[in-house]
């Protein structure tokens, strides 16, 4: 997968690939986690043909017999991991829990954290009173000036139609820059406000809803009026933001300013004052995404009267943090942002929510790395990094040879996306170097207090280094997290050790699944460095233009091919993919397929691999990528996912890809007629 703005998930021709950890025929070591040698047949629908629909052929069985649990709103390979991951978590902190820690350790840390955001008897026993300090201030600010300083405290989680952020400078990855973007919606994507369908209307009234009575449980006077003025600016903010495909254009959203430029650029908005709170008042250099959005909510920002801004910050600052408020807050959150949103019907119980608010989001954990530390000794061995980098060496070798291969693209092009390939770094597991916890205080039993201080720990850690060259072995996820990113800046792919499991990955699995799922994974991770965005940064990781035109052009037309491939499914009666938005992943899904595939055969080596169970070992790669997706999905969370997810759904995301991979067809005996089926001239190869 890509990291929004700062992070976006090959030496010689003819290198030969070494096997590396995969077995040529693992099913005669045994021990596969899944079925006997890593693929689950119970789970196939054989009655539906693979031409017709390969996700239902794969996964079908499974589909229907696998009820969605209550409590989440989508279930499958990814999902199962997760959760495996939280119970993992929970079983290590309960552990440390038990014991006598050190004041200040990385342990009593964690497990104060984490059981003061269990504790909701205090939490309920306290009420408000931990919140009020800072809904008296909202409540206090009496001009525009004092609202942006607001804004930019550190520790205060407050909303805004401008947003700035800490990133990194695409056109030098060895600096830092404060980044600027246009921001400010409760909903997921500006669609939820625009779209005229039923759906969203329904979406748009419960919204509504939840934030008069979010307002109405802090006491806010004339809370019905000031849900109306919060959901009317909203509408306002959506109207003025750009479309979800066109914050994906890296190109149109560089724009360098030093601080003057900036306040004359959007001279609306109290740049001093929201920079002076946020301790960046010494800062002259920023990065503005989205130009054209920030000037005109830089306009609403100063039009909208301040009463309606308090009433807006009240909300946003409750919604925020309903979850270590009250019951009753928590209950409210979840009937909005939990079923409304994405139709899960039963709140989540509250250990694996702590589990999540400790460590598990990505990107946002505030103690990620510190129970990382403890969960890696027990879940993922240095030895197991050692085996994982041998396969993304063979994923890599595999990328030069296709790129050395590429008709379409120029010898001079070509020169530069080898040293890309050739260059990229490789994170693995979890980071050689951790974060320091030393100056993050936690106390026992104060969960308020522990999520502000957390806060203000990590701005006041991106603050302080804002000014010095960036520290490139830094990690933008926990070892703990379910998931893989690639970042363009860096150009490097980063893999967690939690992801580096069945059905990803298993030694003792068969050569050919494994290439399939976590192969086919890290090839869509590296192809990341190659798609219509992550391909704008050179080897080095600078954001400009290094391909030849003819070259641009002739990728720019398989791009667009594949997007409009992608904007014909429609998952929901009439809701389609949005192949624009989708591109990057979609790309990054067929190359990966692709590379996985190319890799898979290169590390043979010349020999045959046997049949299993009567699958030919070309069969086993595509099962292996399929079934790494195999999932069900509540309508409300699809919808959701389709409005405002880069990535496309799971269904296409396998049947997407082996469409358009050749192989496939000859596989699975796909011929004309069948539903998948495209014409050779109508498939697109990239990579």
């Amino acid at each position: 997968m890509n990291i929004k703005k700062t992070v976006a998930v090959l030496a010689m021709a003819g290198t030969a690939l070494t096997a590396g950890v995969l077995a040529l025929n693992a099913s005669a070591k045994g021990g596969a986690t899944i079925g006997t040698w890593g693929f689950d047949m119970a789970a196939m629908d054989k009655a539906v043909k693979p031409g017709d629909d390969f996700f239902r052929h794969v996964g079908g069985t499974w589909m229907k017999n696998t009820p969605i649990p209550p409590d989440r709103s989508r279930w499958g390979s990814f999902n199962m991991l997760a959760a495996k991951s939280e119970e993992d978590v929970k079983n290590l902190v309960e552990d440390v829990a038990r014991k006598s820690n050190r004041a200040g350790s990385i342990e009593q840390k964690v497990a104060d954290y984490y059981n003061s955001y269990l504790d909701t008897a205090k939490i309920d026993a306290l009420g408000l009173a931990p919140f009020e300090a800072d809904l008296a201030r909202i409540a206090n600010v009496k001009t525009h000036e004092e609202l942006a300083s607001l804004i930019g405290e550190p520790g205060m989680p407050a909303n805004s139609p401008v947003a700035l952020f800490i990133g990194l400078d695409e056109k030098n990855p060895d600096r830092y820059a404060v980044n600027v973007f246009q921001a400010g919606l409760g909903m997921p994507d500006r669609d939820y406000y625009l779209k005229p369908d039923a759906k969203f209307a329904e979406t748009r009234a419960a919204y509504r809803a939840y934030i008069e009575k979010m307002l109405t449980m802090v006491k806010y006077a004339n809370a019905a009026a000031a849900a109306d003025a919060i959901m009317a600016t909203e509408m306002k903010i959506a109207e003025l933001q750009w479309p979800i495909e066109k914050l994906r254009d890296r190109d149109a959203n560089y724009n360098a300013k030093n601080r003057a430029a900036l306040k004359a650029f959007a001279p609306d908005f109290p740049w001093d004052a929201i920079l002076t709170a946020g301790g960046l008042g010494a800062q002259d250099h920023f990065i503005v995404g989205s130009p054209e959005p920030v000037v005109k909510l830089a306009k609403l920002f100063r039009d909208t009267p301040i009463e309606t801004w308090r009433a807006y910050e009240t909300f946003h600052y409750v919604n925020a943090q309903a979850d270590i408020m009250p019951t009753a807050f928590d209950d409210a959150s979840f009937a909005f942002n939990g079923t409304a949103l994405t139709g899960q019907p039963q709140k989540r119980e509250r250990w694996k929510r702590a589990t999540i608010a400790l460590s598990g989001q990505a990107f946002l954990a505030p103690m990620g790395e510190a129970v990382g530390q403890i969960y890696v000794k027990r879940h993922f061995t240095p030895q197991a990094k050692v085996e994982m980098k041998k396969i993304v060496d063979n994923l890599l070798a595999s990328y030069r040879e296709r790129i050395q291969s590429l008709e379409w693209m120029s010898p001079e092009t070509r020169q530069i996306a080898m040293r890309k390939a050739q260059t990229v770094r490789v994170k693995i597991g979890y980071p050689d170097r951790w974060r320091d916890y030393s100056k993050l205080e936690v106390k026992a039993g104060d969960a308020y207090g522990n999520r502000k201080r957390a806060g203000l720990w990590d701005y006041n850690r991106q603050v302080a280094r804002i000014d010095q060259k960036t520290d490139k072995n830094e990690w933008g996820m926990a070892p703990q997290t379910v998931n893989a990113y690639y970042n363009p800046v860096w150009n490097e792919i980063v893999f967690p050790a939690a992801i580096l499991q069945a059905p990803f990955f298993d030694p003792n699995a068969d050569a050919a699944i494994n290439y399939g799922a976590i192969g086919g994974v890290i090839g869509h991770e590296m192809g990341h460095g190659y798609d219509d965005q992550g391909a704008k940064s050179d080897e080095n990781g600078v954001l400009r233009s290094w391909w030849k035109k003819e070259d641009e052009d002739r990728f720019a037309v398989k791009v667009k091919a594949l997007a409009a491939q992608y904007s014909q499914y429609e998952p929901l009666p009439g809701v389609k993919v949005n192949g624009d938005f989708t591109s990057g992943e979609n790309i990054g899904d067929l190359g990966g397929l692709t590379v996985g595939l190319h890799a898979y055969k290169l590390s043979l080596k010349g020999k045959q691999a046997p049949m299993l169970d009567g699958f030919t070992p070309e069969q086993r790669v595509f099962l292996g990528w399929c079934q790494v997706w195999r999932s069900n999905i509540r309508e409300a969370a699809l919808r959701n996912q389709v409005t405002s997810d880069v990535h496309s759904p799971a269904e296409y995301r396998c049947n997407g890809a082996v469409r358009n991979v050749d192989e496939w067809y000859t596989a699975f005996d796909v011929k004309p007629g069948d539903k998948l089926y495209l014409k050779p001239e109508d498939r697109v190869r990239i990579w």
